[in-house]
This record gives C-alpha cells, sequence and structure tokens, in this order.
C-alpha cells in the first residue's frame, strides 16, 4: 500500500510533457512580390490598368503595393542590383492568424526559421521561409486594422499565385504535410503529364499552383528557359465572376494596351484572360467556375465564390 501512494505521489509530480504547437489559421494568399525595371511603368498597369490602388510599402520603401482588397496586394520591387537576371519573382505570401504561432509551428517542424517576426508601422507581422527548393515564401499577420480599399470593379480577390517548381514530390513535404495544403485539381498540356498542381489553402479557397519544369533533380531557372516563359509561369490570377464583363470593361476603360491575350477557356475548363506586366509577369483574370469538365483530373475543393 504505502509502495502504491508513493508511485502515485510520483506519478504526480512528474512534469507533462508540452505538446507540439498547433498550426494557426492559414487562410489566403497575401500578395505576390515581382520586381520591376521601371516602376512607373508598373504603377500604370497594376493602377490604371488593373485598378489597384497604390500605397507605401512598410516591408521595402523602394518598393511599392498594389491593393486588389485590403489585405491582398502586388508588392513591385526595383530590380536587384548586379548581374541581370530574367527572375521577376522575389516571394510569394500567404495570411495567417497569428505570425508568430506560425513561427513556432515551423521551428517545431524543423523548418528553419528567423528569431522573431518582423512588426510594421501598420500594425502587420511578417516572416520568411524558403521552401525545398530555395522558393522565398512568407507568412503575413494583416494588421488589425488594415486600409481601406474600395472595391474594384475588376476584381478585389487574389485567388492564386503560382511559381516554377521541379520536384513535387520535396515540395509537398513542405506545403502539404507541413502547412496542410490541400489538393485542388492538377492538369497539362498532356492529359498524362501533370504540370500544373493546385493546392488549395488549409483554411480557405485560395491556392498555390505549382509550374512544374525541368527535371526532379534540378534547381532554378532552367538554362533554356526565356524570360518571357518565365513570366508567364510565375503569376498571379485575380478572380471574377464573367470574363466576357471583365473584358469589357478593359476595353471600354481602354485598358488593354500592348495586350495580345484574348479570352479563351483553359484546360480546368475555367474562362481566362492572360494580361502581362511590363516586365512579362503575367496577371490571370480567371472565372471563379469551371464551366464544365475540366482536363486530366476533377476539382477536389471548394471554389472561391466572390
Amino acid at each position: 500500500m504505502r509502495r502504491a501512494m508513493i508511485a502515485a505521489l510520483a506519478l504526480v509530480g512528474a512534469p507533462v510533457a508540452a505538446a507540439p504547437p498547433a498550426r494557426p489559421p492559414l487562410t489566403s494568399v497575401s500578395h505576390l512580390a515581382v520586381y520591376a525595371a521601371d516602376p512607373a511603368k508598373s504603377e500604370a498597369f497594376y493602377v490604371h490598368d488593373l485598378g489597384a490602388v497604390k500605397l507605401p510599402d512598410p516591408e521595402n520603401p523602394a518598393g511599392a503595393r498594389y491593393y486588389f482588397s485590403p489585405v491582398q496586394f502586388i508588392e513591385v520591387l526595383p530590380l536587384p542590383a548586379g548581374a541581370p537576371s530574367i527572375n521577376r519573382l522575389d516571394h510569394v505570401a500567404y495570411n495567417v492568424a497569428d505570425a508568430e504561432a506560425m513561427r513556432g509551428y515551423l521551428a517545431s517542424k524543423k523548418v528553419k526559421v528567423p528569431a522573431h517576426a518582423t512588426s510594421a508601422p501598420d500594425g502587420s507581422k511578417w516572416f520568411d521561409v524558403t521552401d525545398p527548393e530555395g522558393n522565398r515564401v512568407q507568412f503575413v499577420q494583416p494588421p488589425a486594422s488594415p486600409p481601406a480599399i474600395p472595391v474594384n470593379p475588376l476584381s478585389s480577390h487574389i485567388i492564386h499565385v503560382g511559381f516554377i517548381i521541379h520536384n513535387r514530390a520535396n515540395e509537398d513535404v513542405f506545403w502539404r504535410d507541413i502547412l496542410g495544403f490541400r489538393p485542388y485539381w492538377f492538369g497539362g498540356m498532356k492529359e498524362d503529364h501533370p504540370s500544373w498542381i493546385s493546392l488549395q489553402v488549409p483554411d480557405g479557397t485560395d491556392w498555390l499552383e505549382y509550374m512544374v519544369v525541368g527535371t526532379p533533380d534540378t534547381l532554378g531557372i532552367p538554362p533554356t528557359m526565356k524570360a518571357a516563359d518565365l513570366g508567364v509561369l510565375d503569376h498571379f490570377s485575380l478572380g471574377v465572376a464573367n470574363t466576357r464583363d471583365a473584358y469589357t470593361l478593359l476595353w471600354n476603360g481602354d485598358r488593354l494596351k500592348d495586350q495580345q491575350g484574348v479570352p479563351k477557356i483553359g484546360r480546368d475548363a475555367k474562362w481566362q484572360l492572360n494580361l502581362l506586366d511590363p516586365d512579362g509577369t503575367r496577371a490571370e483574370i480567371m472565372e471563379f467556375h469551371a464551366i464544365g469538365k475540366p482536363c486530366c483530373s476533377p476539382f477536389t475543393g471548394k471554389d472561391p465564390e466572390k
């Protein structure tokens, strides 16, 4: 009896192992950050043509933010100094409920993270990591009082961002296994060769699109890739209810200068319109819903609604 009591007291006093940190909600695309050779031309495209609202960039004073909603924007940065490169992508970013909690969660999964999140004067917080192929990924906690951005008649929703990858299995370890992104659709120009893989955020309907290039054992921009092709692959998408209405709005507003794209139905059976910013980064205007059966695979997640 005495031994049993001693054992019980020992258990009561024993330290309890701390539960691993939970992943905080990861809700939507925050932004795509791109480089610009001529900021004035980029401003004309994002403000005049796409209808975004320009505001200062608290992350980089040399850059600018072009808002489509209070918590979604395109960040335009000056070209880095040094040897010229065809790359125009700096990073992709997603909104999270708590940046510090996400940082702690990723650290618990052995992802290299900074010592703390960065705080901005507007109340937002963010930090950067890299995915298995070295792509820079940012997690943003929006400010408690985001900027008042009027509804954009063209689109107020960045529904997805995409960038080149080489090894789908390696990327899935980060995006699916650790972050909890969910399959949405996959396809490509060939039925049996999926090269566009869409994964939705775990707590929303926005998505990431892998643009698979090269071979699984390679990294970075393929040496034979042209700047125009890279700009098409590294892209963002604005959701619309009706592509014809969007095209009409742009046409009547003289907002299609030097653009060659016309509305078409993509392999995912969604109407879309491809526009290019002055540096070749693709702005894809895409309907929320498919009009019929897509190629290659069914949709396995809920579409954005607006």
